[in-house]
């Protein structure tokens, strides 16, 4: 066994005669590496099966641990020999000690008050079965395994009630979040219970470390000792929630963007204040992640400077030093130490007692709340979720003897076994019912839409950048002599990082979330902003927000638009043109938003509007309103509109469109019906199945058209252009700059125009043909384009050849 003295950090390299793998630098690397690689890769297996990312970490440590890589000794003597255990344990637990701050951070105690008397009765009662559960297993492990009965009764039966009784908040956030339960009454409820659950853990966690001392000389140690403990424990907390909240309270109003505190100071210290808060609960006796966590409870929750905290630091705890944690557990599990039916037969007990204990005590009580049987059965089976927490407390019950190698083995796969099946459980057993049972998919061409006083739009955003082009969009299409209702979506991505979750409570507390950037100070709310944008009357805006994995926010926003019996939804198209009217300068959002575009394009209940954003936004479009609003004539013209028709449901549906921004005293519309040429009317490449389509659409296009002119009859300009050449007409229009916005339909509809397009590359084939065609770099369009969906036409799209 090699001397920790006698240890170098690095080796003069293999050109030397020196092993790199022999000292402690470069050996830390290979393991860090590896680590990484093989969590990453069992998060990408279990993916589909909508896991968490804990359990691929705790999974990977297990693999590359003695249960799995580990027999291979020699493999266990070169990449994580016993020296090097030190080192790695050492930094693993320097990044447990900012995860735990994390944790503090996204804990907030005011939702403890918010949500009442039902959420701590139902924590209350799944930490108390399981923790009776565990007293008893206790009884029963002190008599069956072997050393277990070395260990001091009150800390052993502590720590395995607390292990029992555990939920892990940070991973059941994330498990409501995928399963579309954050904003339901059961998800909020769970949040609400984890919440009490987790402090409660943490104090029983302390409770325990001050009970168990060293593990094996607890019993002849002096009984005073811990009551020692705890008293300084109690002075602990209470020193933090009366000195330091305050002072960080002070901290985050001076590094808020009203003053110009010098942020990169207040930072530092911050973080110097989670090693110092560790140091000192370490030094009363208690772990140090105690005054981490504690610590992170006196910053303020929803500021701007817990944000940028956890911004700084979650990337390098969370992706680098969280899994060496996870690899340093797996190190000490040894499923091999589980052996004999007698073994096996005590995992079959302990997984038993865990979820019978959380999901009946929960049940029982959430019953006894007037909850629903599904949902009191959601709750327990949503509670009884393991993970990191969990494991936290194994690995202290294992650094302080209290459990051995047989028990901790049992325990962790435990864990793995409660949070496994937490998903797939509630996904078969609770369905929420979306509330809505005659829905007809309106559409603004329909007859309902004439008739209805209220105009209902979705509107989606992803963030401040969007805001002013929505507003411009928005009020294009206000209507003048009905309601128009406007649900504001912000759509934000949860992901495996802290911040997700810090700011899905602050959408929780607000109701909306806030924009710092809109405005100088930072102090208006993105749901005032557009609500004042609207105060004029004839609008009524209502926020509301989607917290979801990019492969399934398609469905709340269709939700959304079904539940509010919406006309339209508004999307904003993944590139966003940041350099002015046609610059090329893009800003692209990536792969994922714009996946959720062609979902909802495919799956929306109502008819879609893609905003293609060139510059839209800069076009002073509400300043000039104020001015040239009542108006006769419309005075100064903000906004010009071209609508391009060449015929088909989608095209019809933007000429409706059309003629509601027509409405405006501030715009003017002009409508460009482009017709084919008569000698190429007839080709002999298009399929002859059309004809008969063909014919039927181009006469409800006419009586359309012949409506729209009667209907705007010396206000829209109308003009009929021959063309041979479509690609060349449309470009010609979108680089001319005569247009602020063209609008246009996809174009499912069967067209010889269209059949020429088809033959071009597409680069974005869910904009259709003409869409696609004004939306490509490098074509030299300026225009800002509105691309239109007519939902009604969807089932026959999928039966005829564009």
């Amino acid at each position: 066994m090699m001397s920790m003295t006698a240890i170098k950090t690095a080796s003069d390299g293999a050109w030397q005669g020196q092993n790199p793998l022999n000292f402690a630098l470069p050996l830390l690397i290979v393991q860090t590496t590896l680590v990484i690689v093989v969590s990453r890769f069992f998060a990408f297996v279990l993916k589909p099966l909508r896991q968490p990312k804990v359990i691929a970490e705790i999974l990977g440590g297990v693999i590359l641990g003695p249960s799995a890589f580990g027999r291979n000794q020699e493999y266990m003597q070169t990449i994580f020999p016993e020296w090097s255990t030190p080192i790695l344990e050492t930094v693993a637990s320097i990044g447990l000690l900012f995860f735990l701050f994390m944790v503090g951070l996204e804990l907030d105690l005011s939702s403890l008050r918010r949500n009442g008397r039902s959420a701590f009765c139902i924590a209350a009662a799944g930490i108390s079965l399981p923790f009776v559960f565990g007293i008893g297993i206790t009884f029963l492990f002190r008599r069956v395994v072997q050393g277990a009965d070395e260990v001091g009764f009150a800390p052993y039966s502590v720590f395995m009630g607390v292990a029992l009784s555990i939920t892990a908040f940070p991973v059941l956030a994330r498990i409501l979040a995928e399963l579309k339960l954050l904003t339901t009454d059961v998800g909020q409820t769970a949040m609400a219970a984890a919440a009490f659950n987790d402090v409660a853990a943490w104090v029983m966690l302390a409770l325990a470390v001050a009970l168990a001392g060293n593990g094996g000389g607890a019993a002849h140690k002096s009984p005073v000792i811990p009551i020692y403990v705890l008293l300084c424990g109690v002075a602990f907390v209470i020193f933090m929630m009366v000195v330091i909240r305050p002072a960080m309270k002070w901290v985050a109003r001076r590094c808020s963007p009203e003053h110009e505190a010098l942020e990169e100071a207040y930072v530092c210290l911050t973080l110097a204040g989670v090693m110092v808060s560790g140091f000192i609960t370490d030094l009363i006796g208690i772990h140090s992640i105690f005054g981490a966590f504690v610590f992170g409870l006196t910053i303020p929750k929803g500021s701007d400077f817990s944000e940028r905290l956890i911004l700084r630091i979650e990337d390098f705890v969370s992706g680098l030093l969280l899994p060496l944690y996870f690899a340093s557990s797996g190190l000490k599990t040894d499923v091999a130490k589980i052996c004999g039916g007698e073994a096996w037969g005590l995992l079959v007990l302990v997984i038993t007692a865990a979820c019978g204990g959380k999901i009946i005590g929960t049940f029982l009580v959430a019953m006894l709340c007037k909850a629903p049987v599904r949902e009191s059965l959601t709750l327990g089976l949503l509670m009884n979720t393991k993970g990191l927490v969990e494991l936290i407390v194994l690995n202290i019950g294992k650094e302080k003897k209290v459990l051995n190698d047989e028990v901790f083995a049992i325990l962790v796969l435990m864990a793995l076994f409660t949070t496994f099946i937490t998903t797939p459980t509630v996904m078969a057993i609770y369905q929420p019912a979306r509330g809505v049972t005659h829905y007809t998919h309106p559409q603004l061409q329909s007859p309902s839409a004439a008739k209805d006083d209220e105009l209902r739009l979705v509107a989606c955003l992803h963030g401040s950048a969007n805001v002013s082009s929505l507003i411009n969009l928005v009020d294009l299409i206000r209507p003048t002599k009905s309601r128009l209702k406007l649900y504001v979506m912000h759509l934000v991505e949860l992901t495996e990082r802290s911040s997700s979750i810090v700011m899905l409570q602050r959408f929780q507390k607000n109701g909306f979330p806030l924009i710092s950037r809109l405005l100088p100070g930072g102090r208006r709310r993105l749901h005032d902003l557009v609500a004042v944008a609207f105060r004029a009357g004839g609008v009524s805006v209502r926020p509301a927000t989607a917290v979801s994995p990019l492969p399934t926010m398609h469905a709340d926003v269709c939700q959304m638009a079904e539940e509010k019996r919406a006309f339209m939804v508004i999307l904003q198209f993944h590139k966003r043109w940041v350099g002015g009217h046609g610059g090329e300068v893009v800003e692209d959002m990536g792969h994922g938003w714009r996946g959720v575009n062609q979902m909802v394009l495919k799956e929306a209940p109502c008819s879609v509007a893609l905003l293609v954003d060139r510059g839209y936004r800069e076009a002073g479009f509400l300043e000039t309103r104020e001015k040239s609003d009542g108006v006769e004539g419309g005075g100064a013209v903000a906004q010009r509109v071209c609508v391009i028709f060449i015929g088909g449901a989608d095209d019809r549906e933007a000429l409706v469109l059309g003629g509601k921004m027509a409405e405006h005293p501030a715009v003017r519309v002009k409508v460009i019906h482009f017709v084919e040429k008569q000698e190429v009317e007839k080709r002999s490449d298009l399929n002859k199945c059309w004809t008969a389509d063909l014919e039927k659409e181009k006469e409800v296009d006419e009586r359309a058209m012949e409506g729209f002119l009667r209907r705007w009859e010396g206000v829209v300009e109308y003009q009929v252009k021959e063309t041979s050449n479509i690609v060349d007409a449309v470009l010609t229009i979108g680089r001319s700059g005569d247009y602020d916005l063209l609008v246009v339909g996809i174009g499912r509809r069967p067209s010889k125009m269209v059949a020429e397009l088809a033959e071009r590359p597409s680069e974005h084939p869910e904009l259709g043909p003409i869409g696609d065609l004004l939306a490509s770099s490098g074509e030299g369009v300026v225009s800002s384009v509105l691309v239109i969906q007519q939902q009604h036409y969807m089932a026959r799209a999928q039966e005829v050849p564009v």
